[in-house]
């Protein structure tokens, strides 16, 4: 089994360590780079396994190209075995063999594990062969602990369209029928405020409520919540508590999003230091 903890101790205290897995955004806005901007912010020590390079910007994606499952597994092994990890977190796995890898690997480790099924950037490009959406719920979210899809996502892995708040929780339900402990639905893209719903095994309810910011400047949103979860998970808080804390983390950074481009800018993930 893959180490979690760290061989000897750091006098120094090293902070909690989370590990994402997911594609590089150029733009700097989403993907790792998001995950790791979101990680410093919440005081925790990020790592990377990057499964694919992206060519995007404000605009959207102009191409991706995925990185071979070997060296997906060997970022992997060298992280977790020497330095260890407090949580993970996926996002982007482009193809069925990265899917498969990744599942395979996460397969070996005992912490909390975030799957962001990432299926489609926030400008409508194609993030997962369609031909993979099967192996990520067949695969991939058997392992998680918490899976965060927003409502096109839902829909892929599901078959089940939300058009209203009334029709998450039978979302959440089909969705915990693939074997994640937890689903948090993510409500962002119907009318009215931004509600999530989080939802578990035991059947477990909580609802999370957000002021919808008149702001266009969104992108990264997605996978900065599941990197901030990770986060707070990593932290030793309990599911609800660590996704109430992402929430408001997040809706911050919404309402804090800029103008970069010609196109949609992104969140602010520092938006703390600013104020």
């Amino acid at each position: 089994m893959a180490a979690t903890t760290p061989t000897t101790t750091d006098p120094r205290g090293a902070p909690p360590r989370v590990l994402t897995i997911a594609g590089s955004d150029s733009g700097g806005g989403a993907g790792i780079q998001a995950d790791l901007k979101a990680m410093l912010a919440l005081g925790v020590h990020g790592m990377s396994v990057i499964t694919a390079v992206t060519a995007q910007n404000s605009l959207g994606v102009q191409g991706y190209w995925e990185l071979p499952a070997e060296a997906v597994r060997a970022q992997f092994r060298s992280v977790v075995d020497d330095i260890g990890v407090q949580a993970v977190k996926t996002g982007m796995l482009a193809s069925i063999e990265l899917v498969e890898t990744v599942a395979d690997l996460l397969a070996g480790v005992d912490v909390p594990v975030v799957v962001d099924p990432v299926g489609v950037s926030k400008h409508g490009d194609a993030l997962l062969a369609a031909e993979a959406v099967a192996t990520v719920r067949e695969r991939l979210l058997p392992h998680a602990t918490l899976a965060t899809p927003n409502l096109h996502e839902v829909a892929q892995l599901t078959g089940i369209t939300v058009l209203e708040e009334g029709e998450m929780r039978p979302a959440a339900d089909a969705l915990l029928a693939l074997g994640p402990r937890w689903v948090l639905v993510k409500g962002g893209h119907l009318p009215g405020e931004a509600a999530d719903l989080l939802a578990g095994q035991d059947g477990e309810e909580h609802w999370f409520r957000a002021p919808r910011h008149d702001n266009r400047h969104t992108h990264g949103t997605g996978c900065t919540l599941a990197s901030a979860i990770a986060a707070e998970l990593a932290k030793g808080r309990p599911m609800p508590e660590a996704v109430a804390a992402a929430k408001e983390y997040v809706t911050g950074a919404i309402a804090a999003g800029f103008a970069l481009g010609a196109g949609i800018g992104p969140v602010d993930h520092a938006w703390r230091l600013r104020g």
